[in-house]
């Protein structure tokens, strides 16, 4: 198959609309590569909130397992609802979102090939994280694992319609790439540990092709960014956790390596609730 020439690297503006369009079809193209590639590391239903291998099993940033029955989720960037397969597990009631049909379909895949397992399955839905298809107050929990908010240029915007979904009393947990990562080169190498950029630029990093077309973007917010979205939005940010590479993880994925791992911090998780 021949192949059309690299996209180009560029950081420029990009609005919403030019956002999610790049995304939708960027994940629908690559979607069964993403899933060839990480998916043994994701599992079929399992949640795992970055590449450093923190899972919730474990940290119980949602609460603890045992008052996750009965409960509504949603799961906002969800992918192949790998995260929400193992809240079904759990007796939670959860509601995968994602942008991409192609990410959608593998969550159904994976559902069908569980059939007759007994394996309890997520209800699918493809949307805009920006504009939840859902009444208010209709979830108990939101959480999203680097799901969504990097590729969404008014991230302010999902953090106002996730409380707008969310029940009084309700938890909202999300993981990205954390800010201070925005300063370094994207290399798992000793290239990436030397700063090459200033983390306060808020420019967007897209790729674009030969007609300036974006094809893929990317959002950057410093940590106090972050902050200031989840208070204007009327949650509370109850806690903000950055994992440390664990000895047992000695896989590469992109830009997050054992060796950067050790030095500068490669997710943040921002746990929230709704007063």
């Amino acid at each position: 198959m021949i192949q059309g020439p690299e996209p180009e690297a560029t950081r420029r503006i990009a609005g919403a609309t030019e956002s999610s369009r790049a995304n939708r079809r960027w994940w629908d193209r690559n979607a069964d590569d993403y899933q060839l590639e990480h998916g043994g590391f994701l599992g079929d239903a399992r949640f795992v909130w970055g590449p450093e291998g923190l899972d919730e099993a474990q940290a119980r940033l949602l609460g603890p397992a045992s008052g996750l029955k009965d409960r509504a989720v949603l799961e906002i960037g969800a992918g192949a609802a790998q995260c929400s397969r193992w809240l079904a597990a759990r007796g939670a009631r959860p509601v995968a979102l994602d942008l991409s049909a192609r990410q959608l379909r593998h969550a159904r895949r994976i559902d069908l090939e569980a059939a007759g397992t007994g394996a309890a399955a997520p209800a699918l839905v493809q949307a805009d994280a920006g504009a939840l298809p859902f009444a208010d107050a209709s979830f108990d929990l939101a959480c999203s694992a680097y799901g969504a908010l990097p590729f969404v240029a008014d991230t302010a915007g999902v953090q106002r319609e996730v409380r707008r979904v969310l029940r009084p009393g309700g938890r909202w947990v999300f993981s990205v790439t954390h800010p201070v990562r925005w300063a370094f080169p994207d290399e798992p190498g000793p290239d990436g540990l030397t700063a090459s950029s200033s983390y306060f630029d808020r420019t967007p990093y897209v790729e674009q092709d030969d007609r300036g077309t974006a094809v893929y973007v990317e959002h950057h917010r410093t940590l106090g960014d972050r902050v200031r979205e989840i208070t204007a939005a009327g949650l509370v940010l109850v806690d903000l956790v950055e994992p440390e590479w664990p000895a047992w993880n000695t896989q590469e994925w992109g830009g997050w390596s054992p060796l950067r791992g050790r030095l500068l911090p490669g997710t943040a998780i921002f746990v929230c609730e709704a007063p």
